[in-house]
C-alpha cells in the first residue's frame, strides 16, 4: 500500500537509487520449550525459507495489474523467480550460547539459531543492488522490518572533516509496532554548516489505533476463500530453489551471547554497505558509526 498508494516513492524505486535493502526479524527470546521442533528446522527454515522471502517479495514486485489476488501472487513470484539461489559464501551463521542446553537440542547440534546472507534479483529494476536478510533469537529485541537505504549525495558538502552521514532511509516496522520512519538529513542547530539526521516518523498505533492481529487475518482470509495473503505453489518451489544451497553447505555456525546482535562473524555479509541498521536503537550517529 505504502508504495503503490504514494507517487513519490515510485520514481526512487529502482537501483538509481536504492543502495541496499535489509530486512530483519529479531526475536529476544529462545526457543522457549521448543528444543526438539528447532533443532530439526533451524532459523533457515523456520522464517527466511518462507516469511523474509515474502517480505524481500513485497518490497521488490511490481505493480500488480489488478486488486485480485492472483496478480498479487503473480507479481511475487516474479520476484522470486528473478531471485539468484543464495550464495552459501554469504551466509553466517550463528547459535546462541545455551542453546545446546535446551530440553530436546542434541548436545552437539550445529543448528543455527542466527542467520545473516545476501541475496540478488536479477530483474531490471534490481539488478546489482543486495538484499541482506537476517533472523536470530536471543537478541536484544523483537522486532520485523524493512530498511530501504538511498545512495548518498555525490558531494559531502554539509559534513565535518572525517564525518560520514548515513545516507537516507527508509524504514518499514512491520507486526505489533508498525509503521514507517523516512530519515532525511537536517541543518544542525549552530553557526556551522552541519548536517544532522531527522527521522520523520509515523506509528500505525498512533494514528489508527487497534487493529487485527495478523492471524486474525489470515484467519478470516481463510474462512472467506481469499488467498491473497497466503503462498503459491510455484513461489513455494521458487523460496525453496533460492535458499536449497545454503542447506547443501551450511558452513560453520558461530557462538554468540544472548541479548547481542548475534555472532561479530555477521558484520561481514554487509561489508562495504555501511553495516546493519539496529531496530532496538532506530536511529543512527551522525557519522554512520
Amino acid at each position: 500500500m505504502f508504495r503503490f498508494a504514494n507517487a513519490f516513492a515510485e520514481p526512487i524505486w529502482n537501483r538509481r537509487y536504492v543502495a541496499s535493502v535489509q530486512v530483519t526479524m529479531a526475536e529476544d527470546f529462545g526457543v522457549e520449550g521448543r528444543g526438539g521442533f528447532y533443532d530439526e528446522v533451524g532459523a533457515i527454515r523456520d522464517v527466511v525459507q518462507n516469511h523474509l522471502l515474502q517480505v524481500v517479495a513485497l518490497l521488490a514486485m511490481e505493480p500488480p495489474v489488478d486488486a485480485e489476488p492472483d496478480s498479487l501472487r503473480d507479481e511475487k513470484v516474479k520476484v522470486l523467480k528473478a531471485m539468484r539461489p543464495a550464495d552459501p559464501s554469504c551466509l553466517v551463521r550463528g547459535q546462541y550460547e545455551g542453546y545446546r542446553d535446551e530440553p530436546g537440542v542434541a548436545p552437539g547440534s550445529a543448528v543455527e539459531t542466527f542467520a545473516a546472507l545476501r541475496l540478488e534479483i536479477d530483474s531490471w529494476r534490481w539488478a546489482g543492488v543486495p538484499f541482506f536478510v537476517r533472523a536470530g533469537k536471543g537478541l536484544p529485541a523483537t522486532a520485523l522490518e524493512a530498511v530501504v537505504e538511498l545512495h548518498a549525495p555525490p558531494r559531502l558538502l554539509f559534513s565535518p572533516d572525517g564525518c560520514q552521514p548515513r545516507p537516507n532511509f527508509l524504514r518499514f516496522r512491520l507486526g505489533p509496532s508498525d509503521g514507517v520512519t523516512v530519515c532525511v538529513q537536517a541543518k544542525e542547530p549552530g553557526e556551522q554548516l552541519v548536517s544532522h539526521p531527522v527521522e520523520l516518523q509515523v506509528d500505525f498505533e498512533r494514528v489508527f489505533g487497534a487493529r487485527q492481529q495478523a492471524y486474525q487475518r489470515l484467519l478470516g482470509d481463510a474462512l472467506e476463500g481469499n488467498p491473497a495473503r497466503f503462498a503459491r505453489q510455484d513461489g513455494v518451489e521458487h523460496a525453496w530453489r533460492i535458499i536449497q544451497p545454503l542447506l547443501d553447505q551450511p558452513g560453520p555456525v558461530h557462538g554468540y551471547r544472548r541479548g547481542s546482535w548475534g555472532p561479530a562473524e555477521a558484520v561481514t555479509v554487509m561489508a562495504g554497505h555501511g553495516g546493519w541498521h539496529d531496530p532496538a536503537a532506530g536511529r543512527h550517529d551522525p557519522c554512520g558509526r
